[in-house]
């Protein structure tokens, strides 16, 4: 049996907090639905800039809802134009992470923490958990057969949630998806390697 995965592709990207989303666009603002992303998150017309002291990034998309603490999602290549060193994380480890200037139409924020470089990671609804045998925190292989570039990725962190129950949805960044010669999100598979 193929354990089947569909693979999407994550540009950077910020998940604001409610007070911080306030601050950058005026209080009782509701971000614009752009895409779907599944049951509940989704990309936002508007767009907002992320500073460093090296560089700026002028149109960086939300995804909503809002997060408890605002998060900013970096490709390494983003890092290195940034000039920051930030570590691979799950999303939403954040602490001891660096910080950086959000600008959006009604102010700023100086956000003392919260830039990471996402952990490649897999979500799956207890349908496919239970199909593929992989529990929460499971650590997989995947395999993608793009034109001439086959890779497998390691240290795929598997994340089980209830909310949806047939969700399995593997997410990589940019520089991830171009290693791989990936053309857009596209399907791969669950393989199993020897240490």
């Amino acid at each position: 049996m193929k354990k089947e995965v569909f693979i999407d592709i994550s540009a950077r990207h910020v998940h604001l907090s409610d007070k911080d989303r306030e601050a950058l666009f005026g209080e009782g603002y509701t971000l614009t639905k752009k895409k779907m992303l599944g049951p509940t998150n989704y990309s936002t017309e508007e767009q907002i800039a992320v500073t460093s002291e090296k560089s700026t990034f002028s149109k960086v998309r939300m995804i909503e809802p809002a997060r408890k603490r605002t998060q900013v999602e970096i490709s390494r290549t983003d890092a290195r134009t940034l000039g920051m060193n930030p570590p691979v994380r799950l999303s939403g480890d954040l602490d001891g992470t660096p910080g950086i200037k959000l600008t959006g139409p009604a102010g700023e924020v100086e956000i003392e923490e919260g830039v990471i470089v996402v952990k490649r990671h897999l979500h799956l609804g207890p349908n496919f958990a239970e199909k593929y045998g992989i529990k929460n925190g499971d650590n997989v292989w995947v395999r993608v057969d793009s034109d001439g570039r086959r890779l497998i990725f390691g240290d795929v962190e598997a994340r089980v949630s209830k909310e949806d129950s047939d969700k399995v949805l593997m997410h990589i960044d940019t520089d991830e998806a171009n290693a791989a010669g990936m053309p857009g999100p596209m399907w791969g598979y669950i393989v199993d390697i020897d240490d």
